[in-house]
């Protein structure tokens, strides 16, 4: 085995190197360092990619990658998860710069370092543990940095205090840190579709590709009452994904313009995408964002905007709830 004392972005590394390299333990995927007083030195993060074949009742984690934003589950393969051990370790980062060193499982006990993690934010939601029985998780949102391009491991810590600084300087974090409380509507869906059902329906709608899932999204809306649904072109579309009309035999909101733009995402969606999609809209339009994720507290707060034009919101849950209801598959 050859030792390292650096990480570097896109090269591969044995399960053992980093073991030794980072002195954390050989299993888990939350794997922290601790000094001699048992404050955290830095934590080792190993994710899974969807594309390694493991069996889901394997690996439960529902993991994903989207642009530079890494959506990680919490540390427990049954029952409701807590925010106490290994997990409460990671937050440890909104106040400390706690070095968090990103790895994703590409083979056999091994490993590719994706690069130095930021948390930007964490929030509870529903998912299917590995026996199929739906619990509650916490999930972790982490900014993918890739520069600097080597980390050195005994410099780890004076490059995370740089790096989340200038970072929080341009965006600052925004955690949801919310435990699941639902409305009573929200309630209402999930005692009759049921949460199992609804998470099982989810679960495929994040398999669709991308450009078909707004396809999905117009048959959707064309099956809620809406008319002369379209889809806008991939490119040049200025951030909206549909246009849509309310049906003429509405006798409140007759042939109101609605525009739409949709998120086949499992990070949640803040507003700074609230801000972009509200800039892109006609000045005649009301505004649709529908997402298989969720919505920050900013990201709600920006779409209820006492002066300016609000925006309708469409979770993950509500969509699956819908889809269920229309009986709309893939």
């Amino acid at each position: 085995m050859n030792q390292v004392s650096s990480f570097t972005v896109g090269e591969t590394y044995t399960n053992d190197q980093i073991r030794f390299a980072l002195d954390v333990e050989n299993l888990g995927g939350i794997r922290p360092a601790l000094d001699a007083s048992r404050n955290v030195r830095h934590v080792a993060i190993l994710t899974v990619s969807e594309e390694s074949g493991r069996l889901r009742t394997e690996n439960p984690y529902q993991d994903r990658i989207e642009g530079d934003v890494l959506t990680y589950t919490a540390q427990g393969r049954e029952g409701d998860q807590e925010l106490r051990g290994r997990n409460k370790r990671l937050v440890e980062q909104y106040v400390n710069p706690t070095p968090l060193f990103g790895f994703i499982n590409i083979g056999r006990q091994t490993y590719k370092f994706l690069g130095l993690l930021e948390l930007l934010r964490h929030y509870q939601e529903r998912q299917a543990d590995k026996k199929g029985s739906v619990r509650k998780v916490w999930l972790f949102e982490f900014r993918i940095h890739t520069t600097p391009a080597t980390v050195p491991v005994d410099q780890a810590t004076t490059l995370t205090a740089t790096l989340l600084a200038e970072s929080r300087k341009k965006n600052p974090v925004t955690p949801l840190d919310r435990e699941i409380t639902e409305s009573p509507e929200e309630e209402q869906t999930i005692q009759l579709a049921g949460a199992r059902d609804l998470e099982s329906v989810r679960a495929c709608l994040l398999l669709i590709p991308p450009l078909k899932f707004e396809y999905f999204i117009k048959t959707v809306m064309e099956q809620s009452g809406f008319v002369r649904v379209s889809v806008t072109r991939a490119s040049g579309d200025g951030g909206i994904d549909l246009d849509a009309y309310v049906d003429e035999n509405n006798d409140f909101f007759s042939g109101t313009h609605v525009q739409a733009q949709v998120k086949r995402w499992r990070h949640a969606v803040g507003s700074p995408d609230l801000n972009s999609f509200r800039g892109a809209l006609s000045t005649t339009a009301k505004g649709l964002f529908v997402t298989t994720s969720s919505f920050t507290r900013a990201a709600v707060n920006e779409a209820r905007h006492p002066t300016k034009p609000s925006i309708s919101l469409i979770d993950g849950l509500r969509l699956s709830a819908i889809a269920t209801r229309l009986n709309i598959g893939e």
